[in-house]
């Protein structure tokens, strides 16, 4: 059965949907893709077939990237929420979504992005990174603080 959809999103183009009630502490997939090394999937950005606004990498502790834009799956569009709902856990070089709370039938599933970038957060950054939870506890980035 099926427990999950990608379709358009309120909050950025397109997200993933419970199509039943998930329980909290519900492993809800992986986040699939090709392995890189961060100098390639910057090199790759520009190239990239991902819609406008989305980029679909997911930085390993080790340095390296999964591009969900390449062999990726539904994971790769999951939404930002400063107030989340799922949450990754990383295994070697493999990544879980795994529910931190129960997700009620239609709701959207998200995570805290918590993006780090190295030097100036220019405003042009600031803009592209901006946060579209709508959450009362909305950071209004989806930069870690």
């Amino acid at each position: 059965m099926r427990r999950i959809v990608v379709r358009s999103s309120p909050l950025h183009g397109r997200g993933v949907f419970a199509l039943a009630d998930i329980r909290s502490g519900t492993l809800i997939l992986e986040y699939k893709g090709k392995l890189v090394s961060w100098r390639r999937a910057q090199r790759g950005h520009g190239r990239s077939t991902a819609e406008q606004g989305h980029t679909f990498f997911f930085a390993l502790d080790d340095g390296r990237v999964i591009d969900g834009g390449q062999n990726g799956n539904s994971a790769r569009w999951l939404n930002h929420s400063c107030t989340p709902n799922c949450e990754a856990e990383q295994d070697g070089e493999r990544v879980f979504i795994r529910t931190i709370r129960t997700i009620r039938e239609g709701g959207e599933l998200c995570i805290d992005y918590q993006l780090q970038i190295e030097g100036r957060r220019t405003a042009g950054l600031r803009r592209a990174y901006a946060c579209r939870c709508g959450s009362a506890r909305c950071r209004g980035t989806m930069f870690a603080d």
